[in-house]
């Protein structure tokens, strides 16, 4: 590869790493290019990116920050990268979900607000809810009181009403 290409390819990663919410490293040893293309059209569908990355280039790319030294033992062998920019439980279901199919691919590690977590807490975070859904959850927290507000003031005009309904009634 031309020293051009090198350097494009690196600055490439470097910009991918630094707006990353979560990258997950795995190894796909054992992987058919079919297996690999059923995996990236997933990803794509969940934009999640994905791609095969030669560990010279992630060495170089890990250089100087945070996580260097312990990202340094997941780098050996063969490595593909999954980014997720939005919402970082999408990059974990989906691997999580792949892995469970098909046994080739391996995670190796999680790389998550500087730190890099083991293998097993891409599980952990495959099952924790997306970021649409905990929208969802806080804005149904911030309505409820306003909502029990409105019934309880609805309470009184409807109970009035069903009294005067059960008098009619009585008295018909």
């Amino acid at each position: 590869m031309e020293r051009q290409l090198k350097a494009r390819e690196i600055e490439t990663l470097r910009e991918r790493f630094g707006r990353m919410a979560v990258a997950i490293l795995s190894d796909y040893r054992g992987m058919t290019v079919k297996e690999a293309s059923v995996l990236r059209n997933v990803c794509r569908e969940a934009a999640v990116e994905l791609r095969v990355v030669k560990n010279t280039f992630l060495r170089e790319v890990t250089k100087g920050t945070p996580y260097q030294d312990a990202l340094r033992p997941h780098i050996k062998g063969m490595t593909m990268v999954a980014w997720s920019f939005e919402d970082p439980t999408a990059a974990a279901r989906v691997l999580t979900a792949y892995a469970r199919k098909n046994d080739k691919m391996k995670v190796k590690c999680l790389l998550l607000d500087g730190k890099v977590l083991p293998a097993s807490d891409v599980g952990v975070m495959a099952r924790m809810p997306g970021k649409d859904q905990l929208r969802a959850q806080l804005l149904a927290t911030f309505q409820a009181p306003a909502q029990q507000f409105v019934r309880t003031l609805a309470a009184a005009a409807q109970d009035f009403e069903w009294l005067l309904d059960a008098r009619k009634r009585a008295l018909g």
